[in-house]
Formats: C-alpha cells, structure tokens, sequence
C-alpha cells in the first residue's frame, strides 16, 4: 500500500492471504463469485465519510427515484497516455488505407482509359515532339492553300506555326497502317538527325487524319533545277549534292538504331535548302525492316525509272535497291536527263548510252549535260559515272553499300 502506483486493494478469502494490488481503477463492478475484500486507497485530508473514525454504520436512503449525477471528476493521466497514441494510430490507418485505395482507382482507370491518349503519351515523350491538332494545323496552312508538292504518301502543304516558324505539313494519305505501326513509325523517324536528311519536328493523329510536320526546305526539290528551272546548277553544286545525298543514305542504312530503307529515291525526294545542300526527304514512311534480314514487300512501291530489277522480279529487297536508284540519280545529275518524265528516256536506256559513252573514258564528256558549258571538273564526271554504273548492277551482290558509294565519290583517283 505504501507504493505511489497502488490504487487499492483486494484480499482474497480463501485462507491463503492472497493480496492483489490495482493500480488501476475501471469500475465499481463486484461479481458475485469472487469472495474477495476490495480496499481503496484514499487522501488523509479527505473529509468524505470513507475516512471516518466512527464506527457507526453509515446509513444510505434512497427514495428510488433516479438522480442524474454530473461527471465532475478527472480522468487518468495514465488513461490518457493510453488513448492519445491509440487515436493517432487508427487515424493514421485510415487516412493510409484511404490513400492506398485512390492511388488504385487512379492506376486502374488511367490503365482503362482512351488507348490513343496512352499510346500519344508514350511515344510523344521520348521523342520530344509536339503534337499538333488538325485546328491548329488546318489554321498554320491556311486550311491547306499553298502546296509544296505531293508523292505517293500524300501531299505537302507550306505552314505557318504560331511562333511563325515556316514548315511543310505532309498530309498522308491511304495509309493503311495500324496507329501502332504509325506511332511507331513516327517515333523512328524522330530519333533520325543527319545534316542530309530532312527534320520533322512534330506530328498530328486525330481520328483519321495523320499528318508529319517538317522543316520547311528553302530552294525546293532537286528536279526542279535538273529539269524545269531556267537557272543552271552549276557543278560544284550537283557534286557536292549526289556526295550529301549518299552520305544521308548511308546513314539510314547503316548508322540508324533502325535500319530504314527509303524505296523511293528520286531528284524529287532531294529537297535543297538556300545553300543547295542536300537533303533527304520522305525516308521512314517505307516498311521499316529489321536488320541483317531482308523483307519481301507485298506492294511494289518507289517511282517507275528508279526501280530495281528485284521490285519486278518479286524477289527480297534489301538496301541495295535503294544503291540502285541512287545510281539513277547519279546518271541524271551528270547528264541533266530525266528518267521518270514521258518523253525523256528510259533508265535502261540512260545506262546503255553512259557505259558506251564512258567505255574507255574517253568520251565520258559527251554524257555531261550541255546547260554546263563545259564548266565541270573532268575528274569529279569521271568519279561520279563509276560508281554510278556500279550501282545500277543488274546482280544486287554486285552493287556496293552507301557507305562504300560515299568512300567512291569522296576520294581523289580512281574508284
């Protein structure tokens, strides 16, 4: 009793003098089959009857109507240091629990959502595009006025953006991809960056429209100055042009994370910027193939002219069909003749004509295109027509690679 912890006590009356200390007091309650002796511990200086020396009996009258007591006394620190933890903890719980279950309603419904928006965001970020709305595009083109030209993906439009940067709005048409295949087409093309190859800076894919958003190309294509405009390009410039437009090529080919193969090389698909250097246009939008493997198309696409034997034989085409057509281009740029224009002669017949010309190299001059005047490095015309025969094999084995045709047209000599 003399602990400051000890409350009461009870004495059990069971002749064994068993004595249970409480230090803690709940309530008045007795059970009727304990036989036990309770005794609180209360103050000295209480002057209630409980610490009355007198021995008389203290008698209690009740008049058996219900008194409503006021709760008046205080409650226990200890009870207290009990509760407080208690409620923080529950609280805790709670609150837990509830975070818990919205960041699963949040998960499971933006896993449930629009598929196009899931599928926008995730190629959208890695690539750092923007993607335009068909408004915002419609608006920037001036609802599609002011066309640059068209191919056999669709026709490209002039644009101004709100920041007034001048683009080329490529709208694509009968593209008959997926928008998986499509997203992941983009994806590709945006990760491809070469001084030689055109830029695309964002796209739009809103219902059935799909459309590229490209850098705007200054001077236009290349046929434009091999076969229609009344200005001459000079040598210097069809040089430097066929080595760019090789050195774009190889890139594609062999220096991408994706081996892209173009399948359409033509002067059109050269565009030049206001220095006339080359660049690349309408590469990614083929079949992309997988590398060290070759793909059989199931449609034959690219230009009539340019095509190699392989397109109409249906045997695989690999990127030495591209070498192919780029060896075209080559013999175009030298002679100034078309191959794809009615009228104008055949591919078959341009390379018959330049190997009896250049056979034995001494009539190679014959071939350049007489708009030039004889203003042409010799040297430079002779580098250009071998490698050129090179590519346009008949045997695709026997063709050489891009980077191969970049070493040819780069180095001084004979190839």
């Amino acid at each position: 009793m003399n602990s400051s912890d000890c409350e009461g006590v009870c004495y059990k009356k069971s002749g064994t003098g068993a004595c249970y200390p409480k230090s803690m007091l709940f309530n008045g309650y007795r059970s009727p089959g304990v036989q036990n002796d309770a005794y609180i511990k209360v103050s000295t200086n209480d002057s209630s009857p409980l610490n009355s020396t007198a021995t008389e009996p203290i008698q209690l009258k009740c008049s058996g109507i219900p008194t409503v007591v006021s709760k008046n006394f205080k409650e226990s620190k200890k009870r207290s240091v009990i509760k407080y933890p208690l409620a923080f903890a529950v609280a805790f719980g709670v609150t837990e629990i509830v975070c818990i279950s919205l960041g699963w309603w949040y998960m499971f419904r933006t896993s449930n959502g629009d598929a196009d928006h899931d599928l926008q965001g995730y190629s959208a970020i890695p690539i750092g595009f923007k993607k335009f709305s068909f408004a915002e595009l419609k608006k920037a083109t001036d609802n599609f006025k002011v066309t640059l030209g068209q191919g056999g993906f669709g026709t490209v439009y002039k644009g101004v953006l709100s920041d007034n940067k001048v683009v080329a709005v490529k709208q694509l048409e009968g593209v008959s991809q997926s928008e998986d295949q499509f997203w992941a087409e983009v994806s590709v093309i945006g990760r491809v960056h070469h001084m030689n190859l055109v830029r695309m800076f964002g796209f739009c894919a809103e219902g059935r429209h799909r459309l590229l958003v490209y850098e705007y190309v200054e001077k236009g294509s290349l046929d434009r100055y091999l076969f229609k405009a009344n200005e001459v390009l000079g040598w210097k410039e069809r040089f430097e042009i066929a080595v760019g437009t090789a050195r774009g090529l190889a890139y594609l080919h062999e220096e991408c994370l994706e081996w892209i193969l173009h399948c359409d090389i033509k002067p059109q698909n050269i565009l030049l910027d206001h220095k006339f250097c080359p660049k690349v246009s309408d590469f990614g939008l083929a079949k992309l193939v997988d590398r060290d493997r070759a793909f059989t198309f199931s449609t034959i696409r690219g230009t009539r002219g340019y095509l190699a034997p392989e397109w109409v034989m249906n045997l695989p085409i690999t990127a030495k069909a591209d070498v192919y057509s780029f060896g075209i281009v080559l013999l175009e740029i030298v002679s100034g003749l078309s191959t794809s224009n009615t009228g104008s002669v055949q591919s078959s017949n341009l390379v018959q004509w330049v190997s009896e010309k250049s056979e034995g190299g001494s009539r190679k001059e014959e071939v350049v295109d007489p708009k030039l005047q004889g203003n042409f490095n010799s040297e430079e015309v002779g580098r250009m027509l071998r490698t050129a025969l090179l590519c346009v094999k008949q045997d695709k084995d026997r063709r050489p690679s891009m980077s191969q045709v970049v070493q040819m047209l780069s180095q001084h000599g004979n190839a």
